[in-house]
C-alpha cells in the first residue's frame, strides 16, 4: 500500500539518501553510478511502498555491491505531511556501512531528506 495520498509516482530521493551516511566515507566514494542507481531505485520504491519493518536489497551484477533500504517507522506531521524513518546499508568489497535518516513525502510525491 502506499504512504499517504498521490498518483504512485516514483519517489525521486537522488544522492540525498546517500549523502547523510555514505557519500563521506570510504564506502561512498567506492560506490559507481550504477550502484547510486540501484541503491536510490530500491530507496525510491521502499519509501514508496514497503511496509515497516521490512527490508528492500538490490545488488549490483557487475561490481557485486550490494545494500538494502528498510522503512522503519511512518508518521503524519501536524501538516499532515507524511515522513518515514529508515535504515539503510551499503556493503563494498567486504565492507558494510549503516545509516539512518527520515524523509518525507512532498506534494509532488516525491521524498525529500529532512534528516540523516
Amino acid at each position: 500500500s502506499q504512504i499517504g495520498s498521490g498518483d504512485g509516482t516514483k519517489v525521486a530521493i537522488g544522492a540525498g539518501v546517500l549523502a547523510g551516511g555514505f557519500l563521506g566515507n570510504r564506502v561512498g566514494r567506492q560506490m559507481d553510478c550504477r550502484d547510486i542507481e540501484y541503491h536510490n531505485d530500491t530507496a525510491q520504491s521502499a519509501l514508496e511502498t514497503q511496509a515497516s519493518g521490512y527490508t528492500s536489497e538490490w545488488v549490483n551484477p557487475d561490481t557485486g555491491h550490494s545494500g538494502t533500504v528498510t522503512p522503519v517507522e511512518t508518521f503524519e506531521r501536524a501538516d499532515g505531511v507524511y515522513c518515514r524513518n529508515f535504515e539503510q546499508t551499503i556493503t563494498v568489497d567486504g565492507s558494510t556501512e549503516l545509516a539512518n535518516g527520515t524523509a518525507c513525502r512532498q506534494i509532488d510525491g516525491t521524498w525529500q531528506i529532512i534528516d540523516s
